[in-house]
């Protein structure tokens, strides 16, 4: 199958998403709790509910706003999907970059469908400056996946 690298990390960035919202959210009762300190400042697991996109922005809240990013999470999965499947079999870095990206984006989508919210819960801090916001292990794998893309299609030209 062409494109076994894609669909596999897709499957495990969202399960691996899924995963720790349960656990995290459910099982260890952030969602009572709001804020339970793990290593603090590095890492605290503050509940949050996100309408938005990153950072909360255009978090209006609307249902037309929710439906809206919903449609575009699904084509930019699509979209990344066709451009992946046109490149070379032996992509591979690429395909698993992909479904990092796809993967967290689905993630993110059930949240939407199911609550009409992404579910947050992982803050970071460092070196004293203090993080408010936070953010989920889906949008862990989007930005990774996305770094990859980045960096492994300049690997993939072939200079003239």
């Amino acid at each position: 199958m062409r494109a076994k690298a894609l669909i596999w990390s897709a499957i495990f960035a969202f399960l691996a998403d899924q995963i720790t919202k349960i656990w995290v959210i459910q099982i260890m009762d952030l969602a009572n709790r709001f804020s339970i300190d793990v290593l603090p400042p590095l890492l605290r697991f503050r509940y949050g509910e996100n309408t938005g996109i990153n950072f909360g922005l255009f978090g209006g809240g609307t249902d037309t706003t929710r439906w809206v990013l919903i449609a575009v999470s699904l084509a930019i999965c699509v979209g990344l999907t066709v451009w992946i499947l046109r490149l070379p079999r032996d992509a591979r870095a690429m395909q698993i970059s992909a479904g990092f990206v796809i993967g967290g984006a689905l993630g993110n989508v059930l949240d939407r469908v199911v609550f009409g919210y992404v579910l947050d819960f992982l803050n970071t801090s460092c070196c004293g400056i203090n993080n408010p916001f936070v953010f989920n292990v889906a949008d862990v794998f989007i930005f990774a996946g996305a770094a990859g893309l980045i960096w492994f299609d300049g690997r993939q030209k072939n200079p003239a």
